[in-house]
């Protein structure tokens, strides 16, 4: 008796274990937008239009693609959440630029999602940077960004430290070609306003 009531017992635990199929559900189906150009006055409206759509930001990457030749290439994604987002695209060869630019999308609560380099068709080699804020969001963060470039890694080792101290976290870099410095390393770093 003792042995048929543990097996049963043994039995109905490993049922409940189960996942039952009655109840589980199916993950939910995820989009992809795939975007692609050489100019990146192009991708601005284009993730402006996918944002429109539902989509958000995935990731960027710069380079030879097999029939379009140098494009950026952004992958967003859409899964079904109510938020939306607001998107800018920097591009610039001068680092300057970049700095100030930055700044301005910080103080309206953009928030760094990405960067790399790219040969634009009018533009030469340029950094790439790209920023979101939600459009629903009341009170968006505010940050003060500052970008960093150098040939010389020792003294992006010294710039980042000095950064770091005065509260600023590294959120992303490139080695690009500037209109300015040549081959330089670029490092972008922000902090809470």
């Amino acid at each position: 008796m003792k042995i048929r009531f543990g097996l049963a017992l043994c039995a109905v635990m490993l049922v409940c274990a189960l996942p039952s199929s009655a109840g589980a559900q199916a993950p939910a189906a995820i989009e992809y937008r795939v975007l692609a150009t050489s100019k990146t006055s192009t991708m601005q409206k284009e993730m402006q239009d996918a944002a429109a759509a539902g989509f958000q930001f995935g990731e960027v990457m710069g380079g030879d693609t097999s029939f379009g030749g140098s494009e950026v290439v952004v992958i967003m994604h859409r899964s079904g959440s109510a938020d939306r987002f607001d998107y800018r695209l920097m591009a610039t060869s001068k680092t300057s630029t970049m700095q100030k630019e930055l700044q301005e999308a910080g103080d309206a609560g953009f928030e760094y999602r990405g960067q790399t380099v790219f040969k634009s068709t009018f533009g030469g080699k340029e950094v790439v940077a790209i920023l979101e804020r939600s459009v629903d969001a009341k009170n968006a963060e505010q940050y003060d960004y500052r970008l960093l470039a150098s040939k010389k890694t020792s003294t992006m080792q010294k710039e980042l430290s000095e950064a770091g101290e005065q509260g600023y976290e590294f959120v992303g870099m490139t080695v690009a070609k500037t209109l300015v410095g040549g081959d330089e390393v670029v490092t972008i770093l922000r902090r809470k306003l």
